[in-house]
């Protein structure tokens, strides 16, 4: 059973930042494709980076330059180190991992004001 953790939300002022981090345990070899989606009130669940493939890395085009998604594989975390953030970036962040199924953090909460 693989369980995912999440941390490091919060609210920040406009320009601000945060990081969030994803701690994934259980019986895991190898952690290849994994990433960041968030939800807005009254809005659908988008992308916002991922690794695939152990080393490609994609952003939503929204948050290109001022999100970095990192990783750690000897702790089985990433990251999504946030920066410039903005009041659109108010959101449920869920990390997720792929692992022959995909698993869901339990969300955390950013609130960016303005």
């Amino acid at each position: 059973q693989v369980q995912l953790v999440e941390s490091g939300g919060g609210l920040v002022q406009t320009g601000g930042s945060l990081r969030l981090s994803c701690a994934a345990s259980g019986s895991i070899l190898s952690i290849n494709t994994m990433g960041w989606y968030r939800q807005a009130p009254g809005k659908q669940r988008e992308l916002v980076a991922a690794i695939t493939g152990g080393i490609n890395i994609n952003y939503a085009d929204s948050v290109k330059g001022r999100f970095t998604i990192s990783r750690d594989n000897a702790k089985n975390t990433w990251y999504l180190q946030m920066n410039s953030l903005k009041p659109e970036d108010t959101a449920v962040y869920y990390c997720y991992l792929l692992y022959r199924y995909i698993y869901w953090g339990q969300g955390t909460q950013v609130t960016v004001s303005s």
